[in-house]
């Protein structure tokens, strides 16, 4: 996402904002009906928002363009080369194995393992990578134990929207407020890791007694898990050390990103880049690995929302949120926390973010201290993003590599866990900024 986005001098209640929004609303009631696939719901409606924007007026191709957050994309295409490599050396096998047997083959135990590995792993490196190195593990555990996916998915997606929350880099609109408010990957984890593990601790009993609970498996699949031999599962020894070496480097730049002035999608192309290069056999392969359709519909949806944002729409329902607090800094972040939440659940919480950041640094001049605000937006976009499918971007990867090996997440059967997630860690949340910071 640029870092300013011009827009046009036009009202949310005239012609042209009456057609953004009823194209916007067009197309998400179309995705949610699920009849159309919904990459080719957002390539379609991204495409009728900017031919509408250039008749009406409010919309062109170059500024469609200037709202496609690249960062997030080459984000998502470098790391998806870097591990689509990594999976050819049978890394994601052994970690499997040796997780599975570590849990004694009993699926409801490696349901919370791969919990734990998925909060802890999306604070550290970001969800995005982190649900990238995780779905692969999952299926092929549960191919070997003739269970459904599904229920291991879900956490996974919510525990790598929980978990990242807690640093700088753990979840992109994180990368964004920071950014634009100066802030360290040590101010976040000082001021959103506590909160992060207390979601944490409530919210895996819940997992456990929502989808632990249906997880069965035979007795002799069990056994067999136990029989297998981990070391047996690596493939290519010499290209693991080299995809190691590379994601090693990545991790070590994403740490660093803010000292070495370079974005995270610079880090990661880089870094696919460089395997590639070390690899330096079959490109073609890799870049299948890529979920380009899970690329198109982020590009589709951040051109539609784009769309709002020239028109005002989402500048205008922001702005009502704030002009209601009455200039009460507890309201203020109350409303920040709620509104981030509700509107990063059904718009995604990158777009959201972009546009609220200017509307917080404009209360500099009523507010001595933001950080509160920061904080109040940080965990309302990232808890907000488990509401729906569409909430963040690790939801949509990880449904994109469902999808590609047979098993569908529905947007509404998520949306019925997802929005119960979204209440009960953002009420958490709630309690937390009030006690700490008002």
């Amino acid at each position: 996402m640029q870092e300013a986005i011009h827009v046009m001098n036009t009202s949310l209640f005239s012609a042209s904002g009456a057609v953004a929004l009823l194209i916007f609303l067009g197309s998400y009631a179309l995705i949610i009906l699920e009849k159309v696939h919904r990459t080719v719901i957002a390539i379609f409606g991204a495409a009728l928002m900017i031919v509408f924007g250039i008749f009406m007026g409010f919309y062109s191709q170059d500024a469609a363009i200037s709202v496609i957050d690249f960062n997030t994309i080459g984000l998502l295409v470098g790391m998806m080369i870097i591990v689509g490599v990594a999976k050819d050396t049978g890394l994601f096998q052994y970690v499997a194995i040796k997780s599975a047997k570590l849990a004694k083959g009993e699926p409801w135990r490696i349901m919370v393992f791969f919990a734990i590995i998925t909060a802890i792993f999306s604070a550290l490196l970001d969800n995005v990578t982190t649900v990238l190195l995780m779905v692969p593990m999952t299926l092929v555990i549960c191919d070997y134990l003739n269970i459904k996916p599904m229920p291991l998915l879900m956490v996974e997606i919510f525990m790598s929207n929980i978990g990242g929350c807690a640093t700088l880099i753990g979840d992109p609109p994180n990368i964004l407020i920071g950014s634009a408010a100066g802030l360290s990957f040590m101010d976040f984890v000082v001021n959103l890791a506590p909160i992060v593990i207390i979601l944490f601790l409530v919210m895996l009993p819940i997992f456990r007694w929502k989808y632990g609970r249906h997880l069965t498996a035979k007795q002799e699949d069990k056994d067999a898990i136990m029989k297998l031999r981990e070391a047996d599962s690596i493939k290519d020894p010499v290209l693991l050390k080299k995809a190691l070496f590379v994601l090693g480097i990545v991790v070590i730049g994403f740490f660093l990103h803010g000292w070495l002035h370079m974005e995270a999608a610079t880090i990661a192309i880089f870094g696919a880049g460089l395997l590639l290069f070390l690899d330096n056999k079959n490109p073609e392969r890799a870049l299948h690995e890529v979920e380009w359709t899970t690329i198109f519909f982020f590009i589709g949806l951040f051109v539609l929302v784009g769309g709002l944002e020239f028109v005002g729409a989402i500048s205008w329902a922001a702005g009502k949120m704030i002009e209601m607090t009455g200039g009460n800094l507890a309201v203020t972040g109350t409303a920040m926390l709620w509104g981030g939440a509700i509107f990063s659940a059904f718009i995604d919480n990158i777009p959201f973010v972009a546009t609220a950041i200017p509307l917080v640094n404009e209360m500099s001049s009523t507010f001595f201290d933001l950080d509160p605000i920061w904080w109040s937006l940080a965990l309302g976009a990232c808890l907000g993003g488990n509401g729906t499918l569409v909430g963040a971007s690790a939801n949509l990867v990880v449904a994109g590599l469902a999808e590609k090996s047979g098993y569908k997440i529905k947007f509404k059967e998520f949306m019925k866990m997802g929005l119960v997630v979204m209440l009960i860690t953002v009420a958490i949340s709630n309690v937390y900024i009030w006690l700490r910071y008002f």
